[in-house]
């Protein structure tokens, strides 16, 4: 038997390389609206959690009548640069070895449902996964509910799952829900953050995830891409 029944990965900072376009959307919504600017740092906090818990939590100061102003220039901002954004580097060949050997693959991400529906388009992997959560259909992270949902529905506990996620939001959302957690360096949050929360495993990069998940889904290195981590 295998160590996982689904893969659960985020979206922004893990798949694609996104974490600057929607950093600088933050900042420059806020720029817009002559509200406090947030460092980069704080911008590249809030990314994974839903998009009026990352406002609040970047821009404290804002009004409530001043959040819709904020979320068109959120998008204007982003949709500017959403072109131009690429999948990592070695993300669409694990992929397709993970769903070619079998393991059932899913998407809960910060991202709203428009925003992931056109994402899974541009980037061609829709078809990859058997089974999406959006911030804007139920709770956000770090709350469990988009790991727990994805259980009831495909009927897969979530102590059979893993989740793969770039911020301490994905990694709280897996302990919450009794999932395992793998934690990438190589998106949003600062590495010492994401070796505080503990997750069951680090990785530096796309290569480093598909040895590990070579191993625990036991299934061949050459198959996620052909390259094993040094």
């Amino acid at each position: 038997m295998r160590r996982f029944e689904l893969v659960v990965w985020d979206w922004d900072g893990t798949i694609i390389d996104s974490v600057g376009a929607v950093s600088d959307a933050i900042i420059g919504a806020a720029a817009d609206l002559e509200l406090p600017v947030p460092t980069p740092q704080q911008a590249r906090w809030v990314i994974g959690l839903g998009l009026l818990e990352a406002i609040h939590h970047a821009v404290p100061a804002i009004r409530r009548e001043q959040v819709p102003a904020f979320i068109e220039r959120y998008r204007v901002h982003y949709l500017r640069r959403d072109a131009e954004l690429k999948v990592f580097e070695g993300i669409p060949e694990l992929l397709r070895g993970l769903d070619a050997a079998g393991i059932p693959l899913a998407v809960a991400t910060g991202k709203s449902r428009a925003g992931l529906n056109r994402a899974l388009v541009t980037t061609g992997l829709g078809p990859r996964f058997i089974a999406t959560r959006c911030a804007d259909e139920g709770v956000p992270k770090p709350d469990p509910w988009m790991l727990r949902d994805l259980g009831e529905t495909l009927q897969i506990d979530p102590t059979r799952m893993v989740m793969i996620g770039d911020t301490t939001h994905d990694i709280g959302m897996a302990k919450a829900a009794g999932a395992s957690s793998v934690a990438v360096l190589y998106g949003a949050h600062d590495p010492d953050a994401l070796h505080a929360i503990a997750p069951d495993a680090v990785v530096q990069s796309v290569p480093a995830l598909a040895d590990w998940l070579a191993r625990a889904c036991e299934v061949s290195p050459e198959l996620l891409g052909g390259a094993r981590s040094t």
